[in-house]
């Protein structure tokens, strides 16, 4: 039973590492946005607001 224990408390251990670096990588991360002088959809909007 002692065996069951140890077992069921390293394998929470390793989920709960597992989660916590994910989540600290995903954070980390730096999302990229185009600017709006480069976005070829809004030029084609303003195009056709033209007509």
């Amino acid at each position: 039973m002692l065996t069951v224990l140890i077992i069921s408390m390293i394998i929470i251990f390793v989920v709960l590492l597992l989660a916590v670096l994910t989540t600290s990588k995903a954070y980390k991360y730096e999302h990229k946005v185009d600017s709006l002088e480069d976005n070829p959809h809004l030029q084609e909007d303003e195009h056709n607001q033209k007509k």
